[in-house]
């Protein structure tokens, strides 16, 4: 057994271990833990915030610039995956769009249920992780947003992507947004502490949390490693944001059967700008890659 000091050293030593790209894939116990989840719940709802999701005035927006220019006239179908609490989902089926929302929050899930049952809305909420969903259905438009594509490592976006092309419905279109090298240019390698870090984010218990931001400049890959450490235990969670140019974008959607058609700022349809943090494209199947028909 090793001696208190050594104990120390070795807990300090994994804290600022510099894990490989995507070692470890985490955010399961993000959303499913019961006091995570809460809170990242009442991000979701603070309509003043850019945390979980967007501000009020950027959804109302972005949702109603979705009905416009993808033309979501009523029974259009839409798939949101990574729905959380339903944001867009009412927003759309408000609009009179048939909308399947997926997401392995269960506490999200249930209060998306409630509003569409409280509003008569035609939605379907599905507690699932989406990299594991599957379905015989098609739709019109798939979302993916709030940049969670940028989460997933190189194997879980190929397959990805490779399942969305697979639901599309003829002449169906992806929308997703990704960070931009401005967004890993604008990070620094950091690292913090504190009892309760995070102002009691990740325990309803005593902790000291630790969080170290890495950065890999050949990946143009940020991880951001949460360390938790209650009294019982220590967990970890690793938060990945790979950066991409629009062109690294385009390539990998075409390495799975989808041609990028548009690339936007945001979600809410604005100008591209690659001087920007983010940028949105939107994909339709494309003739060339695997999978094209």
């Amino acid at each position: 057994m090793l001696e208190p000091e050594e104990s120390l050293f070795e807990l300090l030593a994994e804290v600022n271990r510099r894990p490989a790209p995507f070692e470890e894939y985490t955010a399961r116990k993000l959303w499913a833990d019961p006091h995570t989840s809460q809170r990242m719940l009442a991000y979701h709802l603070d309509e003043t915030v850019d945390v979980a999701s967007r501000n009020l005035e950027f959804l109302d927006r972005s949702a109603a610039w979705m009905v416009s220019h993808f033309r979501l006239a009523p029974g259009a179908r839409v798939a949101d995956f990574g729905c959380g609490p339903g944001l867009y989902a009412t927003r759309l089926a408000r609009a009179g769009a048939t909308v399947t929302g997926v997401d392995f929050s269960e506490r999200s899930i249930r209060y998306g249920k409630d509003t569409a049952a409280a509003e008569g809305l035609e939605i379907e909420y599905l507690h699932s992780d989406y990299l594991d969903f599957e379905t015989d259905r098609r739709f019109d438009l798939i979302l993916l947003i709030m940049c969670d594509y940028c989460a997933l490592g190189p194997a879980q976006r190929i397959a990805l992507l490779r399942r969305f092309r697979s639901m599309l419905a003829e002449g169906g279109r992806i929308l997703l947004d990704v960070y931009s090298p401005k967004m890993f240019d604008a990070r620094e390698e950091t690292a913090s502490w504190g009892p309760g870090f995070m102002d009691g984010f990740w325990s309803s218990r005593d902790y000291f949390g630790f969080q170290n931001t890495f950065k890999y400049d050949d990946d143009r890959l940020l991880l951001d490693k949460y360390t938790i450490v209650e009294r019982d235990g220590i967990h970890r969670i690793y938060n990945w944001l790979q950066c991409f140019t629009l062109q690294e974008i385009t390539n990998e959607c075409a390495g799975c059967g989808l041609t990028v058609v548009e690339e936007l700022g945001d979600v809410a349809g604005a100008a591209y700008d690659p001087d920007a943090p983010e940028f949105a494209v939107v994909m339709k199947a494309g003739a060339n890659g695997p999978g094209a028909g």
